[in-house]
């Protein structure tokens, strides 16, 4: 099993730690973050999809227009706008690209975020509608004729395209989501399952889970896990960073809280019981940390505690050497993708292709001959 590594690009510089700088929409921080991942060994970056935040298809095509290798992980909410629509725009952007667009399917656990977007759906109907819209999706990229699709919330009639993806009869589908809702779709349609980084034997449960629905199906999807790693030079070091960042953190929640005296869902809200967000993810983050802010030989949830397991917010905290070991951990019980991120975006990707991914490739690889010859 191969290993991929995927990045992030955002519209912005800006993070827990770092405030957002420059205009909301920054095209030379997009295309001096998209070549640092190319350049840093990257297979793709992912392109985030939020209520408020910047279109992610717009951002993720001036990505790939300054780069020749970089893939594109486009994360995408279905519901709102036609499948049919979003499957001739994913396509385009994959010719326009040469074939490096992969989706994140994003269903939303948030009903408060959902709202914003006036989607007052239940979050079964949510997956319900989800199954479906990718049905006509993937039904729109390997028709070659008119196609049909009467369900529940699509009434497609002959729909037909005049662009299909670049490549094959398909765009790669990752999918995120823990409840068993979202894994039941997942087990009928995604390409790539993607967790949130959580322990080992965290993780071989959900993998467990997510192969015994793919394999009603007759399918055996990817399995690509997120964390944000903290390096140093030595453990010590990488430590104190880490301790270092719980602590920015925490003093930018107290700030926003001062200033605004609000419960806002950002970076630097600070986390009460009332505000705790309450998707399966999150949960299961949330019982992660309350057993403790390290697990395994690197897992910290320091951050996730403190931001109540809101999204990608656990690390795996060493030294190269020692953060490599532990991921190859992961991929050992069937992880072959990386999502990884800094708390400081730029340096840390730098850091990540110079320091991390080689040794994280090199390992696999020799694990992987001396399996094949054993």
């Amino acid at each position: 099993m191969s290993v991929e590594f995927i990045g992030y690009v955002s519209a912005r510089e800006q993070s827990e730690i770092i405030s957002p700088k420059g205009p909301d929409v920054d095209p030379a921080y997009i295309e001096t973050t998209a070549r640092l991942h190319e350049r840093a060994g990257f297979d793709r970056a992912l392109v985030a999809f939020h209520s408020s935040a910047p279109d992610s298809l717009l951002i993720a095509q001036h990505a790939a227009s300054v780069t020749t290798k970089l893939g594109l992980l486009i994360a995408h909410r279905p519901g709102f706008t036609a499948p049919t629509l979003a499957a001739r725009q994913l396509a385009t952007i994959d010719h326009l690209s040469r074939g490096r667009v992969a989706v994140h399917i994003i269903t939303g656990g948030n009903d408060r975020e959902l709202k914003a977007d006036g989607d007052h759906l239940s979050k079964a109907e949510r997956y319900a509608r989800t199954n479906e819209y990718l049905t006509v999706l993937s039904r729109e990229w390997a028709s070659t004729a008119p196609f049909t699709v009467k369900g529940r919330y699509y009434d497609i009639e002959d729909a037909s395209s005049e662009v299909r993806p670049y490549k094959a009869r398909t765009i790669p589908i990752y999918f995120g989501g823990a409840s068993d809702e979202a894994i039941a779709v997942a087990g009928r349609h995604a390409d790539a399952y993607a967790l949130w980084g959580e322990s080992l034997a965290g993780t071989r449960e959900l993998v467990d889970r997510v192969s015994a629905s793919a394999a009603r199906h007759g399918r055996r999807p990817r399995f690509s896990i997120s964390f944000r790693p903290i390096i140093g030079e030595t453990e010590r070091q990488a430590w104190e960073r880490a301790h270092d960042i719980e602590a920015q953190i925490i003093a930018r929640q107290k700030a926003t809280l001062e200033s605004t005296q609000s419960g806002l869902d950002t970076a630097g809200a600070a986390i009460s019981g009332n505000n705790l967000p309450s998707n399966a993810g999150s949960r299961r983050l949330q019982a992660l940390f309350s057993g403790g802010d390290r697990h395994d030989a690197r897992l910290w949830t320091g951050v996730a505690r403190v931001t109540g397991g809101r999204w990608n917010s656990t690390s795996l905290v060493g030294t190269a050497e020692q953060v490599a070991e532990a991921m190859l951990a992961y991929h050992r019980i069937g992880i072959g993708t990386f999502l990884i991120r800094g708390f400081d975006p730029l340096a840390d990707a730098e850091t990540y292709g110079r320091e991390l991914i080689p040794l994280v490739r090199e390992r696999v690889s020799r694990e992987e001959a001396s399996l094949s010859h054993g």
